[in-house]
């Protein structure tokens, strides 16, 4: 036992290592229970008498990474001994040096890549944060591993989350949600993408979050009842089928059922798909795994009545991050529709380890085989050649990529070529190769001529047409949606003088410096001594924080603002945490929409719900109506959210208005 070290302690530590050997064991890897003790050992020496903020023994931290690594990603000996190392270079006395010539040059490897991005993505300032996110992306394309034992790393730091203070919170919930989401999810870590976005969610959003998983709790029991009527025949008709299989029903996240909610502009109780199933099957070897999923698809089918524009096949294409799956949402008995993913076992393992799955069936391909997975990290290399001097520019225009899904476009000779969502001609011609891009004038897309600007769908036939007279112009940036397009349009125009920089870097001066990490806002302080931003006019009720900026201003965001996003992820030494504390005797300037059908009397209906029942001022007005459809936005002065929401509550009461929503300055 080591000194200074209780015995409850002692047994603590000694739980959850056994518990890392447990989960080894469990899995094919060869057995290296040797080296893994050694490194625990190691380890827990070099940590002996440090405490987390938690209050537990630093050692829990290293140990709870490794587990995830093992038991959630699937890796193996070295990638264990490198996560239980992972902080020993960083906060101890010891060296990369000592760790290779007690481990070797692999693990030291590791933990040295870990150990350049120990202060996570972001730093102190914009120029290092775009120097560690480089640093990220090259040890991604030396070794995924580091990346791999990263995003482990962050997982637990996110489970433990609530031991840090409320502006350490938004720091690493934002910078987590704005790269650490994405990232597992480029890498099919789906099931860590999707906790890691629900703790973002709760940290961010503490009362929605507990609003939306107690509506959760409440609807779960009848849920899984209904999930076990609709399974029931499916079961059935699979053990006629032969086949072995594994059916499971789950419900969403807390996390995507709010974006749902906000994205459709619809409440908890009209999100109709909470339910989704999936079928894991071990596929007969006398056919292909794709003609015995469609072959579960029509049998599916034929039982529930399918949804003609919900059916996604990522079987004969795959995703770019490796997902293969066959989904398909049907009606099920009480007209509920239900998400149904088809997968082989082997699907199943690479939707749920990502890299380390796609990696093990990968074993004795040829480099013809290369994947679109493959092809993607090997092109990191050629982003980090040349980045963009501005340093958050950088970070954004890399970001573009990693959370978009695929669509899939075939260039006059048959290839595909895997391009994000809403990716245009543009796009495609620089994917093909930057001065391809320089000299684009627009394409035949399906052998029909169409413009730079114009979006490709999954499907199409591209032909890139070029001119040698041709150069990119300022408007291209409102064209391009892929890292590499933007950040080629973006250098030709500073080359020539075009284009400035949007953002400055925030400097150290007396301001980073204070001990203020609170503020409250009152009736008299907001707009004088804090400001509220116009880019999402908080108003009291609303979840903010504040950022104070080089000159010693302090502004506050609503939490869900794109900038305070920024904020959060960029400048996190400069955040503080607000809390409202009002009298409501000051108005703040609120815009609402309103879509419907035109009907005569309507306008009228709307401003006597206004003025007359709720005694709200209406600051500016503007209607129209056209083919029978009417739209328009009340600028409103209004004491607090709950009176603005009171307010939409009693508007969408009017049957013809079909849309009621608060309007934010950044377009949502």
């Amino acid at each position: 036992m080591q000194q200074n070290i209780s015995p409850e302690d002692y047994e603590m530590i000694q739980k959850e290592f056994q518990a890392l050997l447990n989960d080894y064991k469990k899995t094919p890897h060869r057995q290296k229970i040797e080296l893994i003790t050694k490194a625990f050992e190691f380890a827990n020496h070099a940590h002996a008498g440090v405490r987390r903020k938690s209050g537990e023994p630093y050692i829990m931290h290293p140990l709870a990474v490794a587990r995830i690594v093992v038991k959630e990603i699937g890796l193996g000996s070295t990638s264990i001994c490198a996560a239980l190392l992972h902080d020993v270079v960083e906060d101890t006395d010891y060296t990369v040096e000592d760790i290779e010539q007690l481990f070797g040059p692999r693990i030291a490897s590791i933990v040295d890549g870990l150990t350049k991005i120990a202060g996570g993505v972001f730093g102190q300032q914009a120029s290092l944060q775009a120097e560690n996110f480089r640093k990220l992306l090259l040890t991604m394309s030396e070794d995924i591993r580091v990346v791999l034992i990263k995003i482990a790393d962050r997982l637990h730091n996110m489970r433990t989350l609530e031991a840090q203070p409320l502006e350490k919170q938004y720091k690493i919930a934002g910078e987590t949600q704005y790269i650490y989401a994405p990232l597992a999810h480029r890498l099919g870590l789906f099931p860590i993408k999707t906790e890691l976005e629900d703790l973002s969610f709760k940290y961010e959003h503490p009362d929605t979050y507990r609003e939306i998983e107690t509506k959760l709790q409440l609807v779960e029991e009848a849920q899984m009842e209904n999930f076990k009527n609709f399974a029931q025949p499916i079961r059935d008709k699979l053990e006629m089928m032969g086949y072995e299989f594994e059916l499971h029903g789950r419900i969403k996240s807390v996390y995507s059922i709010w974006k749902k909610m906000t994205t459709k502009h619809v409440p908890f109780d009209e999100v109709y798909d909470l339910m989704a199933v999936r079928i894991i099957f071990v596929p007969k070897m006398d056919m292909s795994e794709k003609d015995q999923c469609w072959m579960i698809y029509s049998a599916l089918t034929e039982m529930y009545k399918p949804h003609p524009e919900r059916i996604r096949d990522w079987i004969s294409t795959p995703k770019a991050n490796g997902y293969e799956a066959l989904h398909v949402t049907v009606m099920g008995q009480g007209g509920q529709w239900i998400e149904v993913q088809i997968r082989t076992q082997r699907m199943h393992e690479i939707a749920e380890k990502g890299l380390a799955a796609h990696w093990k069936y990968k074993t004795g391909m040829g480099a013809e085989d290369e994947t679109e997975l493959d092809k993607w990290i090997h092109t990191i290399r050629e982003t980090l050649q040349n980045p963009s001097p501005n340093a958050i520019d950088f970070l954004d225009t890399f970001k573009l990529n990693l959370f978009a899904e695929e669509v899939f476009v075939f260039t006059p000779q048959g290839e595909i070529k895997t391009l994000p969502q809403n990716a245009t001609v543009l796009d495609f011609a620089y994917q093909l190769h930057s001065e391809i891009g320089d000299e684009c004038i627009g394409a035949k897309v399906n052998h029909k001529l169409q413009p730079l600007s114009y979006q490709l769908r999954g499907g199409d036939q591209v032909e890139v047409l070029t001119s040698a007279t041709q150069h990119p112009s300022i408007e291209w940036l409102n064209w391009v949606t892929t890292a590499k397009a933007q950040d080629r349009v973006k250098k030709y125009l500073r080359k020539q003088g075009m284009l400035s920089e949007l953002f400055t870097e925030p400097h150290q001066g007396d301001a980073p410096k204070s001990k203020q990490k609170s503020i409250v806002l009152t009736d008299d302080n907001v707009n004088i001594l804090y400001k509220l931003e116009p880019c999402c006019c908080p108003i009291p009720g609303d979840e903010v924080l504040g950022y104070r900026d080089p000159q010693g201003q302090i502004h506050v965001h609503r939490l869900d603002c794109p900038q305070a996003t920024i904020c959060k992820t960029q400048y996190g030494k400069n955040l503080l945490s607000a809390t409202w504390d009002t009298a409501a005797s000051n108005t703040y300037l609120q815009t609402i929409r309103l879509e419907g059908i035109d009907k005569a009397g309507l306008l009228i209906q709307v401003l006597y719900i206004v003025t007359d029942n709720y005694h709200i001022d209406i600051s500016d007005l503007h209607f129209s109506s056209q083919d029978g459809i009417c739209s328009g936005t009340l600028a409103l002065k209004l004491h607090s959210l709950s009176e603005l929401n009171v307010l939409i509550r009693e508007l969408k009461k009017i049957r013809e208005l079909k849309l009621v929503e608060r309007v934010n300055a950044y377009g949502e």
